[in-house]
């Protein structure tokens, strides 16, 4: 009878891990809490030992044997990207092109009318679908706060409207679907868009993990860089507010093999 009710309960233990790590259809899975990341962004490279995540850009492959997030930036161009844009779904003033003051090879897209980000989604749409068809588990969706840098242009509900419709092709397909940054936002992204997980950049630097996994629990993936941290990085990982899934890198996030090349994980 021991046996029995011990076999029983860790029955109902793995059942009940399995159900945190998938929504409510039990159909997507949500990265493994707590696992070691890497982002990879600026190239692919086979995963450090232990690595556990893996965030790449949708041209790229997915990494072997662990779960794989694929980079979207749904809300502005990409570099090299411009003219494949029709000129009306990218966001002007006084007939010159919004560009992001930070990245200024991407322009904004206008998000500000249900026509508009009907088919900006019409465009994203097969990326998506692609990141499902190539074997990523995952997409994030750059940019969601493009409209704070539009001079108010755009607002968050027309972002949140486009979020929603990026979420639904991304569930459709079978993908997790995580919020990239906009801290300020997270609440109403997950309630309202539907999104699984957070990608954060910095928010140990910034002070602003809490606003993440008040949101999403374990289901926050930071990006520290080394060209500003404020303090080590061993303190971070320390920190009782830190995210379990983080990791150090540097800012272009190059590959190994290049002298820039900077990883280090809690």
């Amino acid at each position: 009878m021991t046996r029995r009710l011990a076999a029983t309960a860790a029955l109902a233990l793995l059942l009940a891990l399995t159900a945190c790590s998938t929504d409510a259809s039990g159909d997507i899975a949500l990265p493994p809490s707590g696992a070691v990341p890497d982002y990879q962004l600026g190239g692919a490279y086979p995963p450090a030992d232990g690595v556990g995540i893996v965030g790449r850009d949708r041209s790229a492959d997915p990494a072997d044997g662990v779960y794989s997030i694929c980079y979207v930036n749904g809300f502005q161009t990409q570099p090299g990207e411009l003219e494949s844009w029709a000129q009306d779904l990218l966001l002007q003033r006084d007939g010159d092109v919004v560009y992001d003051p930070d990245w200024p090879d991407e322009a904004l897209l206008d998000t500000s009318t249900a026509d508009r980000r009907e088919r900006i989604a019409a465009t994203v749409g097969p990326w998506i679908d692609g990141c499902a068809d190539a074997g990523f588990d995952a997409v994030e969706f750059d940019n969601l706060d493009s409209y704070t840098r539009s001079d108010g242009a755009l607002s968050l509900d027309d972002n949140l409207a486009l979020a929603a419709l990026l979420v639904d092709r991304a569930h459709a397909a079978g993908l997790a679907a995580g919020q990239k940054n906009a801290a300020e936002d997270a609440a109403v992204l997950h309630e309202k868009a539907g999104f699984d997980f957070a990608v954060t950049e910095e928010c140990a630097v910034y002070r602003e993990c809490p606003r993440y996994t008040e949101v999403y629990g374990e289901h926050v993936i930071d990006i520290e860089y080394v060209d500003e941290l404020p303090r080590p990085f061993a303190e971070m990982c320390a920190d009782e507010e830190s995210p379990a899934s983080m990791v150090l890198r540097d800012r272009d996030l190059v590959t190994p093999d290049d002298e820039d090349y900077a990883f280090e994980t809690c």
